[in-house]
């Protein structure tokens, strides 16, 4: 299990009526929309602003059709996970119907299913377990590859903020070597989830890649024209 994240959230521990407060409500209310969550994802994003400034993001993901997913990032999978950011994942054909600038707000998932860096964490202790996850999780990188994403993050936690401050930033997706320091990022997080990104990559390297448009990772096109 990977470990928490430190916080240096302001303000003392949850007072008593609070908790109990939650604890009734959780046995009351439905919290539908949040039952809907399917797949946590463990990737890294960049500020389409600041290309090679990354933040390792856990998706938390729910399908609203079999052409839209929508994803919560917390910047950890601990229980005091701070609500970082939210993407949003669209299929090809839905990416096609928008607007030439809207498609430059988009990303692609290729590098990061083909590279081994998107993994879907899970408990693979038990003996057998990690083949069958593994497979499961190589067939969802076959539809994962192929969509576009849209994702803000809220909370500059890489600099520091207590506290979301500023205006929401728009994240990218790495798309090819050398953006940043892969093995030294990717290894730190692959010791905390008992993962191997070098395994995964070759798991995936009969994945079909998909022609990526050319108005999407526009952040990584407008820097290398500079």
């Amino acid at each position: 299990m990977a470990a928490l994240a430190p916080s240096n959230t302001p303000g003392g521990p949850v007072p008593t009526e609070d908790k109990v407060l939650e604890t009734g409500a959780s046995m009351i209310q439905e919290f539908q929309p949040t039952k809907q969550l399917c797949a946590h994802l463990n990737a890294f994003h960049t500020y389409a602003d600041e290309p090679g400034r990354f933040v390792e993001a856990n998706h938390y993901c729910a399908h609203l059709t079999e052409d839209v997913r929508q994803c919560i990032l917390y910047d950890s999978p601990g229980p005091n996970a701070r609500l970082i950011g939210i993407e949003y994942m669209i299929t090809p054909k839905l990416y096609e119907t928008l607007a030439p600038e809207e498609r430059k707000l988009w990303h692609s998932h290729v590098y990061e299913v083909k590279s081994g860096m998107l993994i879907m964490p899970g408990l693979t202790t038990v003996p057998g377990a990690l083949q069958v996850w593994e497979a499961a999780e190589t067939q969802e990188m076959k539809h994962v590859i192929g969509l576009y994403g849209k994702v803000y993050h809220l909370w500059q936690t890489d600099r520091g903020d207590a506290l979301p401050l500023g205006e929401p930033k728009l994240m990218t997706s790495f798309t090819a070597d050398g953006q940043f320091d892969f093995e030294k990022a990717v290894e730190d997080r692959d010791r905390r989830f008992g993962t191997d990104w070098k395994r995964k990559k070759g798991l995936r390297e009969a994945i079909e890649e998909p022609k990526i448009h050319s108005d999407a990772d526009s952040a990584w096109k407008r820097r290398n024209s500079m």
